[in-house]
């Protein structure tokens, strides 16, 4: 057994916050073992609870297709939740449970070794750049130490949001160049600026 799936038997298993109490399953996240590219959302929800799976439901289906554009699928990358278990109907992770499950994700990180690494929506996007907005964060790569961190907004708020479909699908577009590193990046520290492609 692998680091990797030792860590997800351990997941399956953990009680480190109430989230345990409600799931059908915990979902630890699925891939290869080293991935050059790993998304993380927010946390499992209706499907992904029944299937112990990341992104099987609508929003995993957009995922597909976006990934689908640009010559991939999702066999190649690493996906991941901030949390591990889903939250009651839904709702946002609590700081407490986004606490007690970031022992596994940045295990994950670690093993994996991701060249980039794709946030989706908010929630996972403030573990690497607290205090920044989806709304300005969106669509701009910045250099953090080990990866690249490129911020999206969530495939599901297309499905609310019709009008943000063609933003992501435009932004997936630079994924390919920025696994091949053909970008001048700013460093995270500094402001983000729009990336520049080669």
């Amino acid at each position: 057994m692998t680091e990797l799936q030792e860590l997800a038997s351990r997941i399956h298993v953990c009680t480190d916050c109430s989230l345990s109490e409600g799931r059908t399953r915990a979902v630890p996240g699925e891939g290869p073992e080293q991935a050059d590219l790993m998304f993380i959302g927010e946390g499992p929800g209706y499907h992904e609870d029944q299937q112990g799976r990341p992104f099987v439901g609508p929003a995993g289906q957009f995922l597909e297709q976006l990934l689908a554009s640009i010559g991939m699928s999702r066999d190649q990358v690493f996906i991941a939740n901030m949390i591990k278990c889903r939250p009651p109907n839904n709702r946002d992770p609590l700081p407490g449970e986004v606490a007690a499950c970031s022992k596994y994700l940045d295990r994950q990180i670690q093993l994996v070794a991701p060249k980039v690494i794709v946030t989706l929506g908010r929630h996972s996007l403030v573990k690497f750049l607290p205090g920044a907005t989806i709304s300005k964060a969106h669509g701009k790569a910045v250099r953090k130490e080990g990866f690249i961190l490129y911020p999206i907004y969530h495939p599901a708020a297309a499905l609310h949001q019709q009008s943000l479909r063609s933003v992501i699908e435009e932004e997936f577009k630079a994924i390919p160049s920025l696994l091949q590193e053909q970008v001048v990046l700013p460093q995270a520290e500094e402001p983000a600026r729009q990336l520049s492609l080669l």
